[in-house]
């Protein structure tokens, strides 16, 4: 007897064997993976069905079972492109980082994984290298896999970029920043503001003849706004000309502090603290001032910014900017939820986008240790 090409027909006792009996012939005359016809060729019933059972309707219990038992027999994967153009709905949300080598950047998609996933979105990550330009191929490829909603870091972008965001028709969250006109909507803090409260910090502390050290590049725009932020706090507490050193390109790691710090005191050699653009660039300052036998923050603090692990172990522990990246991911897939949510069975209209979507801000602290 013959598997039933009826979708209702109930499943034999002898229907579970048959399929397995039949498993290493058919695999064996696969030319490939295995399609949804291959599948509906093991369990007897129409592609149709398969389709049916794939997509959870309606489908008589012991034939979803027979169609299920064929799937995982043959290690049938489902084609999420092809469901995509058929539903008009894809299972995926894109994800634009600058670096998934920085542990702030990994927070954040470790952060919109906890919030997206229980939902059934999964990420697709692109790492944009700080390149503008990167960021726009990028866009425009994944663009092609039709996701549900997009999250990329920072305000800056190319105006193809914004073009293809805002004609996508999908909720857009920009991370990290909080421009004047985002997209769509943005999770972020000023990255400015949390720069002076650091130099406010220092001065409270009582140092006047503070420096920065910060990248060459201009492409990390978050880079450029603590930079900005430093400037515009020396000018308002009335320290006179800004120490500035700015070398090495994004991302900034441990080996920049060195030559940086060497930089700073060679042109300036009676600074008595340093802000870094990152905990990075902040622990390879101090490792330097060990070598030269400098005391920090005896001779000269040094602070940082982002409370990266290695601030709690460096020694001394890294005085610096507290900034919840794991946080930043969750709240952007919550705003992302409730935009999904919000627009679920409705035409989104690219004239409403800017009015109806709101920015969060995210809290920022300066986190005193022993450094500063």
């Amino acid at each position: 007897m013959r598997l039933s090409m009826n979708a209702t027909e109930p499943i034999s006792m002898s229907s579970t064997p048959r399929i397995t009996r039949r498993v290493s012939a058919t695999r064996s005359t696969l030319a490939g993976p295995p399609r949804m016809s291959d599948v509906a060729a093991l369990a007897g019933v129409s592609k149709m069905t398969v389709s049916r059972v794939l997509a959870g309707r309606g489908v008589a219990p012991a034939t979803r079972e027979r169609v299920q038992l064929a799937i995982d027999e043959l290690g049938y994967v489902a084609d999420a492109a092809a469901g995509a153009l058929s539903s008009g709905r894809s299972a995926f949300a894109a994800v634009f980082v600058p670096s998934l080598a920085s542990s702030n950047f990994s927070d954040t998609v470790r952060g919109l994984t906890a919030a997206l996933e229980p939902h059934g979105l999964q990420l697709l990550i692109g790492d944009t290298d700080y390149d503008l330009e990167r960021e726009e191929r990028l866009v425009r490829s994944m663009l092609r896999h039709q996701p549900r909603c997009i999250a990329l870091t920072g305000a800056q972008h190319t105006p193809a970029t914004r073009e293809l965001l805002v004609r996508s028709g999908v909720p857009v969250v920009e991370m990290w920043d909080l421009p004047a006109t985002p997209i769509d909507a943005a999770v972020g803090f000023s990255n400015a503001k949390a720069a002076r409260e650091m130099v406010r910090y220092l001065a409270g502390r009582g140092y006047r003849r503070i420096g920065f050290l910060g990248g060459a590049s201009e492409l990390d725009r978050r880079g450029m706004e603590r930079l900005k932020g430093y400037l515009q706090e020396v000018k308002a507490q009335g320290m006179g000309e800004p120490r500035v050193v700015r070398l090495g390109e994004s991302p900034i790691t441990m080996s920049h502090g060195a030559p940086a710090l060497e930089a700073l005191l060679q042109q300036w050699p009676d600074t008595d603290a340093v802000m870094c653009v990152s905990d990075m660039s902040a622990f390879g300052a101090i490792m330097q001032c060990h070598r030269r036998g400098l005391s920090v923050p005896g001779d000269i603090a040094i602070a940082g910014f982002g409370n990266f692990e290695m601030a709690t172990c460096c020694t001394p522990t890294i005085t610096t900017v507290s900034v919840d990246a794991y946080g930043i991911g969750t709240r952007t897939g919550e705003t992302l939820l409730a935009a999904l949510a919000e627009n679920d069975g409705a035409a989104r209209h690219a004239s409403a986008r800017t009015s109806t979507r709101k920015s969060v801000k995210i809290d920022y602290a300066v986190i005193a240790r022993e450094s500063a």
